[in-house]
């Protein structure tokens, strides 16, 4: 049987294994705590480099965002531009074509209110916000199809808002834009 001195004994190194604990789990919060606020502070003073603006209510009547200028475009240097906007409920155009492994640039914007602009199966994942350009970077490995549900709540109609995003070999693509300056997957 223990004795009242075995009994101490242990309270004390239960105490202390607490305490090692106790320090350990505090300081693993401070650590978090101090990276989000230096994060914070961070963005705050250096904010993004360019800030692009285009005003939602003449999208669709002059500049980039017009219907005509929608789609897929092969740009000089080999690259491809996609030019796109949601919109309660859908994305214009609801299917995009373009071509695998080349440098590729989303240009997106809404007109009414913020959707979510989401390529399942990619790193693409992002807001579209009224009367700002969104600017995404991207390469598709491999031909195929990729699903583009708007992710951000944005009416009655949202469980309704998708897009395609259809990727075809370069050969492919390069035949279509020659066919046609900008291309979409839906004619």
């Amino acid at each position: 049987m223990a004795t009242e001195t075995d009994h101490s004994l242990g309270e004390a190194v239960a105490a202390r294994i607490e305490r090692r604990w106790a320090t350990l789990s505090i300081v693993i919060v401070g650590v978090l705590v101090g990276m989000a606020a230096y994060i914070g502070i961070h963005q705050a003073t250096m904010p993004q480099g360019r800030v692009e603006t285009a005003d939602p209510k003449t999208l669709h009547l002059s500049g980039e965002f017009i219907e005509s200028n929608l789609g897929s475009e092969l740009v000089a240097d080999g690259s491809v531009t996609v030019r796109a906007i949601g919109q309660q409920y859908s994305f214009t155009p609801q299917c995009i074509v373009v071509p695998a492994e080349t440098p590729i640039t989303f240009r997106a914007t809404s007109a009414d209110v913020v959707h979510g602009f989401l390529i399942e199966g990619t790193n693409i994942n992002t807001m579209l916000v009224p009367g700002y350009v969104t600017d995404l970077p991207v390469r598709f490995k491999a031909p195929g199809d990729h699903v583009m549900p708007c992710q951000e709540f944005c009416g009655i109609g949202h469980q309704g808002m998708w897009g395609k995003v259809k990727v075809v070999d370069k050969s492919t693509f390069g035949d279509m834009a020659a066919a046609k300056r900008r291309l979409t997957c839906v004619d």
